[in-house]
């Protein structure tokens, strides 16, 4: 039984959920539009505001994707509704950030700048402040393309386990080794 996948969903004010007969779910709300395909094994139900997603079998194929689908329709309204943010520290001498537009330039100790372009659901700005980390900050409707964009500007320099250096989320908490040990 899917605990998960039972639970309703309330909708906030502003926010419309559809659902074609080809079992795709349209999610719109003040912060944009959302769509998200469903297995034909899984049904949802818009009624007085409360969406309610049901499957057809036991199987456990069916208890895997009924719970699943629930989570990727609430985040779809959470973020049409409120959005999600995600914060990124650039930890390390001469680390910076600096966007322009869509286009987010790193410099990360390569022997060149790294340009990462962002897509257009995604708005970013870069914070550098004197005495602290630069920081990323990315907002967006789409917690699935937010997540995946800020994992890929991690992948370009993960922080190394002996001083932390590289890129890492806010309030990450690193696993650090002690390094070499003195000689006698």
């Amino acid at each position: 039984m899917s605990r998960i996948g039972k639970l309703p969903i309330t909708l906030p004010k502003g926010v419309e959920v559809s659902v074609s007969d080809r079992n795709v779910v349209t999610v719109k709300g003040a912060k944009g539009t959302l769509t998200q395909d469903v297995d034909s094994a899984i049904t949802v139900k818009n009624a007085d505001g409360i969406v309610t997603v049901t499957r057809a079998t036991e199987q456990k194929r069916h208890k895997a994707m009924h719970g699943l689908y629930r989570a990727l329709i609430a985040s779809m309204v959470k973020g049409v509704s409120e959005g999600y943010k995600t914060e990124q520290e650039l930890v390390g001498v001469g680390y910076r950030a600096v966007n322009k537009g869509q286009l987010l330039e790193l410099t990360l100790g390569y022997s060149h700048n790294v340009t990462f372009e962002l897509p257009k659901e995604i708005k970013v700005t870069t914070v550098s402040e004197k005495g602290k980390n630069p920081t990323i900050i990315m907002e967006s409707s789409d917690k699935q393309l937010i997540g995946m964009v800020a994992a890929k500007i991690r992948s370009l320099r993960k922080p190394e386990p002996y001083k932390g250096k590289g890129i890492k989320f806010t309030g990450e908490i690193l696993r650090r080794k002690a390094g070499k040990s003195a000689g006698k």
